[in-house]
């Protein structure tokens, strides 16, 4: 497989210390323009080379590689950094990680030398997986078809593809020649027959670019081919890895909510005159509901941190009860930080008061950006799986959405 230059310079390798240290400072920086890109919905480009740049992208490449090796607990903790700032920029690499996770489940070695190489060359994965109308991935319609030799021809319409825009490599869920197994293709964003449209307009996470792509005859090789299928015939935690990040952002888009909210009752809400106090900072109901946040996103939190070490544990010794205890305590992470997210982010209006809801404040934002990620998957699933397992000790399914 040839080897290309790199268009960016080689980005450092951090270790975990690092990585949380700079994920916070680029949090600070994308904080500050971050409601002015939501109202304008102004695409996070510039953002988006920072982060390549710092090397955060790349943390979890193997250390045989080149790479730090770091795993989902410095993961989890970067995404809900980057998310308190700007949850859009924050969701955007999700797809990134997880296919780098792909490569490492079941990419050849010279697939691995090759792609990971890009990675810690500064180069992002997008994602062209889901399709609009299908309601499993083995219902995809897009199509690896023989091109002859040692190439393949896809096509297909892709819909939600966060990170599409953004990517040097789009890596394309397909069936191999129309019927067969699922398989990741490995296109690069400018090829021939690749076009990204940016036509993603939800209501929140605005700035993810979560459009169309389309693939009419994609020249693929042999050798940027992967199977996906492979992934969920034996025990694993690719799935948990996905959903410990979105529950990182979710619980990031709560954090940020909070704080805004608490910035704005200290320099800004008026007090209701019945509560006698000079300033809604010191109003007994005010503090007992911001108490009540606090303790739910703390929980939250904290259920997190805990998902993580999971997943990481489960990495080190993999069995299918290890990966079922990973895929439990991140359905409760998931279903603990979506609640939390949308409920702060909705609440922060009660503690805030009237003036709060000004649309040139934007702090609707949060709610739009926690109502709209959330919906990502359902929560209650992930209760359910809960349930099951406390009820008759019935492992979650295996499958990559927990």
């Amino acid at each position: 497989m040839p080897v290309t230059v790199a268009d960016v310079a080689t980005v450092p390798v951090l270790d975990a210390a690092s990585a949380v240290r700079v994920a916070a400072e680029l949090a600070d920086r994308f904080a500050v323009t971050a409601s002015d890109r939501d109202a304008e919905r102004l695409l996070p480009a510039a953002e988006l080379d920072q982060l390549s740049a710092s090397g955060l992208l790349a943390i979890t490449v193997p250390v045989e590689f080149g790479g730090a090796g770091l795993g989902p607990v410095v993961v989890a903790e970067v995404t809900r950094l980057l998310a308190t700032a700007d949850p859009s920029i924050a969701q955007i690499p999700q797809s990134h990680f997880a296919y780098v996770n792909a490569l490492r489940e079941n990419g050849t070695p010279a697939q691995q030398r090759f792609l990971l190489r890009e990675v810690l060359a500064g180069k992002r994965f997008g994602n062209a997986q889901s399709e609009v109308g299908t309601q499993h991935v083995r219902d995809l319609r897009t199509t690896l078809h023989p091109d002859g030799g040692e190439s393949w021809l896809l096509r297909g319409e892709k819909g939600y593809s966060t990170g599409a825009l953004f990517a040097h490599w789009i890596p394309v869920l397909a069936h191999l020649d129309v019927d067969g197994p699922l398989h990741v293709a490995w296109v690069e964003r400018d090829a021939d027959g690749v076009t990204v449209v940016d036509d993603w307009s939800g209501m929140g996470q605005r700035t993810t670019a979560s459009g169309t792509v389309r693939l009419d005859d994609v020249r693929v090789a042999d050798a940027l081919i992967t199977p996906y299928h492979l992934t969920f015939e034996r025990p694993q935690v690719y799935g948990a890895w996905a959903q410990l990040v979105h529950s990182a952002i979710d619980a990031g888009i709560a954090r940020g909510a909070l704080t805004d909210a608490a910035r704005f009752v200290r320099e800004k809400s008026r007090p209701y005159p019945d509560a006698q106090v000079a300033r809604a900072g010191d109003d007994p109901l005010i503090v007992q509901r911001f108490g009540t946040f606090e303790l739910q996103l703390r929980a939250a939190e904290a259920l997190l941190a805990t998902a993580a070490r999971a997943v990481e544990a489960a990495e080190v010794e993999l069995t299918a009860e290890s990966a079922g205890a990973a895929s439990l305590a991140v359905a409760a992470a998931r279903a603990s930080s979506a609640a939390a997210a949308v409920e702060i982010s909705s609440g922060l209006f009660d503690v805030a008061g009237t003036r709060s809801a000004l649309d040139g404040l934007n702090l609707h934002r949060h709610w739009r950006n926690a109502r709209t990620h959330t919906l990502h998957d359902p929560a209650t699933w992930k209760v359910q799986h809960l349930g099951r397992y406390a009820v008759d000790g019935t492992l979650p399914p295996n499958h990559g959405q927990i």
